[in-house]
């Protein structure tokens, strides 16, 4: 699975890279977590990047909890909570890295892998808009005594994305079982594309272009957000 990634650019450099404009109070993030709004370049308008919530939530929902992070590759166009995003709502998922956990004698040992050569890349990535009925609207009014402005999220649409995930390569499976689909270098295809053309795209990442290394725990906790999370852990 992907469950914890970095996207640690600045702001002109995610820019040139992506050809987006990145959105208010862009920042290098080392821990970024489900359940927090995120960078996502989505097919509708793909010259602006724009956060959405990690955990996609399907349109037809009755309520926005359960968020799904991930989205298995082999059954994407066929589950019913992502088949519809499948077929017209992809989007891509700006990262330079991401986190998987290894059970160790002394407990999980967590590692960064990213590119062999650091460079930024897209996961791809589904999103969708999920709007809540007058009811559900009435409910968090109520639970928030009217609604006021710091009462967490906004009233209306919520928009989520989920990373669409496949079999790991032979790096990768010395961490987990799954991995991030990378894009690169076919990114554009995957938001222009229809769903049958798309499909050789959600394959592993070659082994041979990527590295990991084991890094701190306390990337463990997902309110720590320092650079200091992805350097790698000095031997003992």
């Amino acid at each position: 699975m992907c469950g914890r990634y970095t996207l640690t650019l600045e702001r002109d450099d995610f820019e040139e890279r992506f050809d987006a404009t990145a959105p208010d109070s862009f920042s290098p993030r080392y821990n970024m977590a489900p359940g927090q709004r995120l960078p996502v370049i989505t097919d509708d308008d793909p010259g602006v990047a724009r956060r959405l919530e990690w955990g996609l939530v399907p349109s037809w929902a009755d309520d926005d909890s359960g968020g799904l992070i991930n989205a298995r590759a082999e059954t994407v166009d066929e589950k019913p909570s992502f088949s519809e995003a499948y077929e017209s709502r992809r989007c891509l998922v700006p990262a330079d890295g991401f986190y998987e956990w290894v059970e160790t004698a002394d407990g999980k040992q967590p590692y960064r892998v990213a590119l062999e050569d650091d460079r930024p890349f897209a996961m791809a990535g589904l999103w969708e808009r999920w709007e809540p009925d007058e009811a559900t609207t009435q409910a968090g009014l109520d639970a928030f005594g009217g609604g006021s402005d710091d009462a967490g999220r906004e009233d209306g649409p919520l928009e989520t994305f989920t990373v669409v995930t496949t079999d790991p390569n032979d790096l990768v499976a010395d961490l987990h079982h799954r991995m991030a689909v990378i894009l690169d270098p076919d990114e554009r295809r995957w938001l222009e594309g229809d769903g049958d053309e798309v499909r050789d795209l959600l394959e592993p990442y070659p082994a041979e272009g990527m590295r990991a290394y084991p890094v701190s725990t306390a990337v463990n906790d997902p309110s720590t957000d320092e650079p200091s999370l992805i350097e790698p852990l000095e031997p003992v």
